[in-house]
């Protein structure tokens, strides 16, 4: 990748493929032996995508990339760690991407098990899923309106909760990690939040951080 590509540049090129892809457009672009020998020594990746693991969010179809192209991380419900946040320092710091796109989506799994998890009757979990999706419950309880106590979870959006979600994980990748907020701060890089709709294919820009 150019050193000079902006951040406005990739994401750009990130949702022309994304319109492809919409449209039954697909150019599958770098994904033949050429390009896998290309690869094989180095990756020069155009941005970093952190999403959830769900199945239905194949990064590099939905964008139309090809081998090398995007530095991916994921884990269930999109949730920031350590791991996640190492990943995208090295991602920006020593791969240089421009761009990291944050992707949540609809009918979201994780999503779905926090809010469930604050009925009065609620199963207990096993213990590393509990601790999951605790990371999403805050979320569940802005979009509520309560902070303690009990809440008419069926009233509650899952849409919503998803939408607060990616803002509050945004949010926390910035304010956690001193690399990427001082590159988006020099203008090298921008992070944008999206949601993806399952149905149609798209990715829905919700929030950006830096300029795109």
């Amino acid at each position: 990748m150019s050193p000079t590509r902006t951040p406005a540049q990739v994401w750009n090129e990130m949702a022309r493929g994304n319109e492809r892809f919409v449209a039954g457009e697909p150019n599958h672009p770098r994904q033949d032996v050429e390009r896998r020998t290309e690869v094989a020594n180095a990756q020069t990746p155009h941005a970093a995508l952190f999403g959830c693991s769900d199945s239905r969010l194949a990064a590099e179809i939905i964008f139309d990339k090809g081998l090398g192209d995007l530095f991916v991380v994921r884990n269930a419900g999109q949730i920031i760690s350590d791991s996640v946040i190492g990943s995208l320092e090295y991602a920006v710091g020593v791969l240089d991407v421009p761009l990291i796109l944050v992707l949540g989506h609809d009918e979201c799994g994780a999503v779905a098990a926090a809010i469930e998890s604050q009925a009065s009757d609620a199963p207990v979990l096993p213990p590393h899923i509990q601790s999951l999706i605790s990371k999403i419950v805050p979320a569940v309880r802005r979009v509520a309106g309560s902070e303690t106590g009990a809440i008419d979870i069926e009233s509650i959006s899952s849409t919503d909760v998803g939408r607060e979600h990616l803002r509050e994980t945004i949010a926390e990748l910035v304010s956690s990690s001193e690399l990427i907020s001082d590159a988006i701060a020099a203008g090298t890089l921008a992070v944008v939040g999206a949601n993806y709709r399952l149905l149609e294919g798209r990715a829905v820009p919700d929030v950006v951080v830096g300029t795109v």
